[in-house]
């Protein structure tokens, strides 16, 4: 007994060790991406850190490999530059699944003194087979103040012990695409105020065009419930982590008016983490197209 004791801990401490590197290892690749971008083009690093089923939104979610071979960037005497950094980043506790978010910055030419575009991106990253992260989904919004200086930043070290075993992930990814359903569903009946703090989390960060992030449930809450007419939402499809404790969710949404005229349709992207066995939003993005 002592002996099968002492290998449960090793296992403990070597997935809590899995987590933190998996973290460090996803927010050095994000900024490995953006400084690819800097030096060479965005296209060069967009190219070069999607994963071949990556997801751009152009503005419906996209093949990203597929549509930027399809759509080549046209001759320009400009030299344009996209510029962004990680500040806020988690992880499956398996160490394949993870996310970053942080402010992005945007000069039609490098020369120019300011920026002339301000937001922030959500990205989903994804452990490939060869050991390497690419990212899987890149959904942003775009708002009139900046977001944030472009400095490098490293996630804490929390010192958390956590263990994971790997889920069924048919059944781990359709538990997950019911939650969203089931929010959708929701949400047409309930007020906003009612809905959202039961199935976002405490810490939600919700993103919205035209606003800075909206940081925690109770100003995300607030915030919506400000959307004039009900939102139908549409999730097409998603992913989770093998240990089933993070995912994402993407698909469409309308709102419509009183006399249901659609006045706004765009996409979006839930990212998802249990909290107590309960699948709860932790990033909320969406765009209208």
């Amino acid at each position: 007994m002592k002996y099968i004791f002492v290998i449960v801990i090793c296992l403990v401490v070597a997935m809590s060790a899995l987590g933190q590197s998996a973290l460090q290892e996803m927010v050095n690749t994000e900024q490995s991406f953006s400084k690819m971008a800097e030096e060479k083009t965005a296209r060069d690093a967009f190219l070069a850190f999607i994963a071949d089923d990556g997801l751009l939104f152009r503005p419906g979610a996209v093949n990203g490999k597929q549509w930027m071979q399809e759509h080549p960037v046209p001759p320009s005497d400009k030299n344009p530059l996209l510029a962004w950094q990680p500040a806020f980043a988690g992880m499956s506790a398996s160490g394949d699944l993870g996310f970053t978010t942080g402010p992005w910055e945007f000069k039609a030419d490098r020369s120019d003194e300011k920026p002339s575009g301000f937001g922030d991106f959500v990205t989903v990253w994804k452990k490939q087979a060869d050991g390497s992260w690419k990212f899987v989904v890149d959904l942003g919004i775009s708002h009139p103040q900046s977001g944030g200086p472009q400095t490098l930043w490293q996630p804490p070290d929390t010192n958390k012990k956590t263990s994971s075993k790997t889920v069924d992930h048919a059944v781990a990814l359709e538990a997950l695409l019911e939650r969203d359903r089931n929010y959708a569903s929701a949400q047409r009946k309930q007020e906003f105020a009612a809905v959202y703090p039961m199935y976002a989390a405490r810490d939600v960060r919700l993103y919205r065009p035209d606003n800075l992030p909206y940081i925690g449930v109770q100003a995300a809450t607030d915030a919506l419930a400000t959307t004039k007419g009900p939102i139908r939402w549409k999730p097409i499809g998603g992913d989770v982590s093998r240990a089933g404790d993070l995912g994402y969710t993407h698909g469409t949404y309308e709102v419509k008016d009183d006399a249901k005229n659609v006045i706004e349709k765009g996409s979006y992207v839930r990212i998802w983490k249990k909290r107590n066995g309960m699948w709860r939003i932790v990033m909320d993005v969406a765009n209208p197209h």
